[in-house]
C-alpha cells in the first residue's frame, strides 16, 4: 500500500482565476476543435465503415467534487464491448477495432473531449477523469484529486500513462503534486509536452 503524501494538501478557491481559466479553456478548445474538424470527419467515416454506428462513445466519469458527467470519445472498441470496464491497457486488446487502434495510437479518439472542455465539465489541464467503478477502489486520501476540474492532460498523462494505471496511488500522488503547484506556466509546459507526446505516439496504445 502506498502511503498518502506527508504534507497536507491546501487548495485556494480563486474565483477570478477560475473564470479566466474557464474562458481560456473554452476559446482554445473551440479553436483546436475547428482545426481538427477534417480529421474528425475522416475518423468518423472510418469507424462507420468498419463497425457501423454509434460513432461517439459516452461514458460516466467523475468531475470536480466527484460530480458525474458524460465524457465523449470516438468509439475505438467493438459495440458489444462498450461497457463500464477498465479501458484497454495494450494494443493487442481484442476489444479494440482496427480503426480504433489507429485512433488510439494517434490520440484522435480523445478529440471529442474538447466538447467537454467547452461545456465546462473538463479543463485543458487537470487530473484525468476516472470511472466511478475505479474510484470505488481509492484510498480515502485519493479523493483529494477531485478538488479541481479534470483535464485533457496532466502530469500522469505526459510522464506515466503507459507505466502506471490511473487509479493507482502513485498516479494520484502526481495529480496532487499538480494541484499543489498549479500555475499558467505549468499548464503551458504540460500542454507542450502533450503535443510532443502525441506527435511521437508516445504512451498511447
Amino acid at each position: 500500500m502506498i502511503a498518502p503524501p506527508a504534507t497536507h494538501l491546501t487548495y485556494k478557491h480563486d474565483h477570478g482565476r477560475r473564470r479566466a481559466r474557464r474562458v481560456v479553456d473554452a476559446v482554445v478548445a473551440s479553436i483546436v476543435l475547428a482545426i481538427a474538424a477534417p480529421v474528425l470527419v475522416l475518423a468518423c467515416l472510418a469507424i462507420l465503415i468498419e463497425d457501423g454506428a454509434p460513432i461517439v462513445f459516452k461514458q460516466q466519469r467523475a468531475g470536480r467534487f466527484e460530480r458525474l458527467f458524460s465524457i465523449y470519445k470516438l468509439r475505438t472498441m467493438r459495440r458489444a464491448d462498450c461497457v463500464d470496464r477498465p479501458t484497454p491497457s495494450d494494443a493487442s486488446d481484442p476489444r479494440v477495432t482496427r480503426v480504433g487502434r489507429i485512433l488510439r495510437k494517434t490520440s484522435v479518439d480523445e478529440l471529442p473531449q474538447l466538447l467537454n472542455v467547452i461545456r465546462g465539465e473538463m479543463s485543458l489541464v487537470g487530473p484525468r477523469p476516472e470511472m466511478p467503478l475505479m474510484i470505488a477502489r481509492y484510498e480515502p486520501w485519493q479523493h483529494m484529486r477531485h478538488l479541481v476540474t479534470p483535464g485533457l492532460t496532466c502530469i500522469w498523462q505526459t510522464t506515466s500513462r503507459s507505466l502506471i494505471p490511473l487509479h493507482r496511488p502513485e498516479a494520484t500522488i502526481l495529480d496532487l503534486d499538480y494541484i499543489r503547484n498549479a500555475s499558467p506556466s505549468l499548464d503551458g509546459a504540460l500542454l507542450a509536452q502533450t503535443v510532443v507526446s502525441v506527435l511521437r505516439f508516445k504512451g498511447a496504445y
